[in-house]
């Protein structure tokens, strides 16, 4: 009884005894990691790791290079990482060759929620829809500062006229959180149907992803 328990202190013998969903952040990365260094075992690496960071998402963002600079942390390790948020962000998110159809603004924040709410910095996106409301093409148009997106109609019409999209629906993400339009989304998105109009080309609706709530200004009336 006694070598059992000392084993699940272990996480990797934790998980296997108890279920991966009851280890801490700092267990689930030391597993990954796997060995530490001469001056450092496995989890204080990681909690070295995690120190590095603000919150658990920020792993998301760091790259080949910043992982690397982490003392502890080599090609290998930060190789690993980077695989496995990688896969994160793929289950969490879908692909066009899925055949995405668009029956609410619903199914296009679920579409893009994830892969959205944590940019640091405003980021406007356009899907391109075909004849039967599905999902053809996908493209960032422009990344933004952190409170202002400059939007360009000719920019966004211009893939769609390429493509011969037959509607469009924007979204962009405010990395404040909150979903809730400014006057200049509003007016930018009223400007983008009137471009529409003139294409031929219907701008369905501007969705603005917030962290895990999401605004449509079609339901909001504004289309």
């Amino acid at each position: 009884m006694l070598e059992l328990e000392l084993a699940i202190d272990q996480p990797r013998e934790k998980l296997l005894h108890l279920g991966s969903h009851v280890l801490t952040n700092q267990e689930l990365i030391s597993i990954l990691l796997n060995t530490g260094t001469k001056t450092m075992n496995v989890m204080h690496l990681s909690n070295h790791l995690l120190s590095k960071v603000n919150s658990i998402h920020e792993l998301r963002d760091l790259t080949l290079e910043e992982l690397m600079s982490i003392n502890g942390i080599g090609e290998k390790k930060a190789a690993t990482i980077l695989a496995v948020m990688e896969l994160a962000k793929r289950m969490h998110t879908h692909t066009v060759h899925e055949q995405i159809k668009v029956t609410s603004p619903e199914c296009v924040a679920k579409y893009l929620m994830e892969k959205m709410r944590y940019y640091p910095q405003e980021h406007f996106v356009v899907l391109l829809l075909n004849t039967k409301n599905i999902i053809f093409h996908e493209h960032t148009a422009f990344i933004g500062s952190l409170n202002a997106s400059i939007i360009h109609p000719r920019e966004i019409f211009r893939e769609a006229v390429k493509r011969s999209a037959a509607s469009l629906i924007c979204v962009h993400n405010h990395p404040s959180g909150s979903p809730e339009p400014s006057y200049e989304d509003i007016e930018a998105t009223k400007r983008l149907v009137e471009c529409g109009q003139l294409f031929g080309i219907d701008v369905l609706d501007h969705i603005i992803i917030g962290d895990g709530t999401f605004v449509s200004l079609k339901e909001s009336g504004v289309l």
